[in-house]
């Protein structure tokens, strides 16, 4: 069922629990009261049905129908539109998993819906429920009880960056893990995503600051925006630290693989000038051995008394000579 919850309030209290958007339609009219109306993956059919009650701007229509849209509030006469980016962190995986929730916010109804399991609206309305002066502010109460909850959704998931980027810098100076640039990249990628979800509610949290005395918004409401908008704050303070710890870490990963290979480019070179030097002093007596091993009829060394003596001799000054020579320009 695309409504997971919907409910009619007077004065801060659920007076109606319509079991169909045209029984909510009719207890608003009979009743005068805030509507509240939580749709889940909604068919085209039922955002048509609330889009015709509640007058909403085909262009918001036409947003929440296609999804995957940017952050942003849009306002169409007294009619707010909110789209958020709600966030949880994955543990199974280390992952960000980003939602999607657009909200609709009029003079007396609130429409809001969800295209992800977060963020938790059931939790927002029982908080809400058990607050009914909070709730009797109106349909501000419930957008600014939405951003607040979206917000504080956001600490475990900074958490859980944080604790990946620890693990990273963990790595960086250890054993050589031939995943870890990916692994950066990767992370980065995410906190790049989860800026671009944050970042745009500052921006949004201060627009509905700076309306809040045109639409006679309550003062307490006031502040409670305030202060949401300074968990926001702080959450992008961090989100640009990681981001900027995270373009460190690359570098330094880069320069240790290059280090690395460097070092053993080196190693390398040094086994091949050994293995070059042990070659030579060999080729040596390998020469005078295969000189006197032509079987040549015509060599008086091997008639002579002293030529077998003076062949090893031979070998053994040019292996010494050359042995010296190496070990003096430090190839052995």
């Amino acid at each position: 069922m695309p409504i997971i919850d919907n409910a009619v309030y007077v004065g801060g209290q659920r007076i109606e629990n319509p079991e169909s958007l045209e029984q909510t339609f009719e207890y608003m009219r009979d009743k005068g009261g805030m509507a509240w109306i939580g749709l889940f993956r909604p068919t085209p059919e039922e955002i048509d049905k609330v889009a015709a009650e509640f007058s909403l701007h085909p262009l918001a229509i036409e947003d929440a129908l296609t999804g995957h849209q940017r952050a942003k509030l849009e306002r169409y006469g007294d009619i707010l539109f909110a789209v958020l980016r709600p966030a949880r962190y994955i543990d199974a995986t280390e992952t960000v998993e980003f939602g999607e929730l657009h909200v609709f916010v009029g003079r007396d109804f609130v429409v809001t819906i969800r295209h992800a399991d977060s963020p938790d609206l059931a939790r927002v309305r029982r908080r809400l429920e058990q607050q009914p002066e909070l709730l009797a502010l109106g349909p501000e109460a419930v957008l600014y009880a939405i951003l607040d909850e979206v917000v504080d959704e956001y600490s475990p998931v900074a958490a859980g960056v944080q604790n990946d980027i620890d693990e990273i810098e963990d790595a960086l100076f250890g054993v050589g893990d031939a995943n870890l640039s990916r692994r950066i990249y990767d992370l980065s990628r995410e906190v790049i995503a989860f800026q671009r979800a944050s970042e745009p509610l500052a921006v949004m949290l201060e627009s509905l600051q700076r309306g809040a005395e045109k639409y006679r918004v309550d003062l307490e409401l006031q502040r409670s925006l305030r202060d949401v908008l300074d968990h926001v704050l702080v959450v992008c303070q961090k989100l640009s630290a990681f981001r900027a710890t995270l373009e460190n870490a690359l570098t330094v990963n880069a320069t240790l693989v290059t280090q690395r290979l460097t070092e053993t480019s080196l190693e390398q070179g040094e086994q091949v000038k050994k293995i070059s030097g042990w070659a030579a002093i060999l080729f040596g007596p390998t020469l005078v051995a295969g000189i006197y091993g032509m079987n040549f009829e015509s060599m008086p060394e091997l008639s002579w008394q002293f030529g077998y003596p003076l062949a090893l001799a031979l070998m053994a000054a040019t292996s010494l000579t050359l042995y010296i020579v190496f070990r003096r320009k430090r190839w052995l």
